[in-house]
């Protein structure tokens, strides 16, 4: 009899691993860092309750650090076995796993350095070394592609939006003397009627079905982000601050600068400095003109008339630590975005610890911010914030553009399950802290009447 067990992703909305166990073989789909409060960071130091040995294949369904960033540790402690993506997938992949051990690496030196770390020395989970001997086991597949695992084991990336390369999973179970089981693995939904992505793709049927709950307790705002944007930028720009937006690299920076060239042809804000300063934003903005197969129609309209649709009219890529300290010497207003989204590290912890403390800045908050990172504490108020063990004051502006969200909320959830021709047996609702679970949870039982469970942490479950 087959089993699924939930090692990640339930919960809570990082950390996503499930392992699905058949005919005495083990496939992982998605192998992420949980990310947050320190409770949960702290399981990324456990062992795994199974040995990564034993684990013959792991599926991804998109490049995101809580969906893969486990996957150099998951090597370095044994996995020998392939890793499937989307190309695109597997492309970002030689990006960000590298630069996720990097940056470790670099937290943990810093932390030596300053001294404020309680581990003496301070350790990286991995290094770019073993990010890089990871990325040597990544195979990367077309989308509606089969891929067979094994005799009894077959899997297919399809996609569903959210970022480049995205994909939710189907993985078919045809055991001897078992009726075929189909299991879909929803990864992080997009959503409908947005620039640069096509649209998430309908499932038809499954008999069990894991579906996220980031935004399962909300919508998003109406508001029209480009409206919100034009009117933090026009005020911080008549205040002469920096605009400093915390954003993931893969997906919403490209959306935002996106968005900001619009704002330019359109008129409605001034041609200011717009900086991408991140190593894994820089490398994934010029990932997008190679995957033209996710691009939307108007990303391919602007595309055929040699416009650049990821470009404002004052716009750089910021190379290397010179480049990007330069940025807090140059003077004037200007737009920075940089990684990472949640502020839990990467370069944009320094340009926060420089401009937090200017009353004339403004630090703009664009996606969902997990408990427990500094994202959700500026969200929620807090005025110091500790960056590299230093408190710094909270004097900028704390804005949020929630509409900006590359999540689906719960009512577009809900439009891609009504989608499906039948009800899976079981609906299991993870990727979501608790609150978001439930209420997405309830509202699959209420409105579609189907069998929606929130599975535990480590829970083992049969799928007969």
């Amino acid at each position: 009899m087959a089993t699924l067990r939930f090692l990640g992703a339930a919960g809570t909305v990082t950390g996503s691993k499930f392992v699905l166990e058949t005919g005495g073989s083990r496939a992982m789909i998605d192998c992420g860092l949980f990310q947050g409060i320190k409770e949960l960071r702290l399981r990324n130091w456990d062992a795994l309750p199974i040995n990564p040995a034993s684990i013959g294949w792991v599926l991804l369904t998109h490049a995101h650090i809580d969906h893969t960033g486990y996957l150099p540790r998951l090597v370095r402690d044994g996995f020998t076995g392939p890793v499937y993506a989307t190309s695109a997938t597997a492309d970002l992949l030689k990006i960000m796993l590298p630069d996720s051990g990097r940056i470790q690496e670099e937290d943990a030196e810093y932390a030596n350095r300053k001294g404020f770390s309680k581990h003496k020395p301070a350790l990286p989970l991995y290094t770019e070394q073993d990010a890089n001997a990871a990325l040597k086991q990544m195979r990367g597949v077309p989308y509606d592609e089969e891929v067979r695992l094994s005799k009894f084991l077959s899997a297919r990336f399809i996609s569903v939006g959210h970022i480049l390369g995205s994909s939710y999973v189907t993985v078919d179970v045809t055991e001897r003397d078992s009726d075929p089981i189909k299991i879909i693995f929803s990864g992080d939904v997009g959503r409908y009627d947005e620039p640069i992505l096509n649209d998430p793709t309908p499932a038809e049927e499954a008999d069990y079905l894991l579906v996220e709950s980031t935004y399962g307790n909300r919508l998003h705002e109406e508001t029209d982000p480009k409206d919100r944007l034009a009117e933090i930028i026009n005020e911080t720009a008549e205040r002469g601050g920096k605009v400093i937006i915390p954003a993931f690299a893969i997906g919403r920076t490209q959306l935002l600068v996106y968005y900001l060239r619009e704002l330019e042809d359109e008129g409605r804000i001034p041609v200011l400095p717009v900086a991408v300063d991140t190593p894994m934003g820089v490398s994934a903005t010029r990932l997008y003109s190679k995957h033209k197969d996710d691009h939307d129609f108007d990303m391919r309209r602007l595309a055929n008339i040699n416009r650049n649709p990821l470009a404002t009219r004052n716009f750089s890529l910021v190379q290397g630590r010179a480049g990007s300290k330069a940025l807090s010497s140059q003077s004037g207003s200007a737009v920075i975005i940089s990684a990472s989204g949640m502020a839990t590290g990467g370069r944009v912890l320094h340009h926060m610890a420089h401009y937090l403390p200017d009353p004339a800045s403004a630090v703009v908050l664009v996606g969902y911010q997990a408990a427990g990172t500094r994202g959700r504490r500026l969200q929620d108020g807090e005025t110091e914030i500790k960056i590299h063990g230093q408190m710094v004051s909270v004097r900028a502006r704390i804005e949020t553009v929630g509409s900006l969200s590359a999540h689906a909320d719960s009512g577009e959830i809900l439009r891609w399950l009504k989608g499906f021709k039948r009800p899976p047996r079981t609906t299991f609702v993870v990727h979501g802290e608790p609150e978001s679970a439930a209420a997405l949870r309830d509202k699959i039982e209420k409105e579609l009447g189907w069998n929606a469970v929130v599975p535990a942490y480590q829970e083992i479950v049969e799928l007969e």
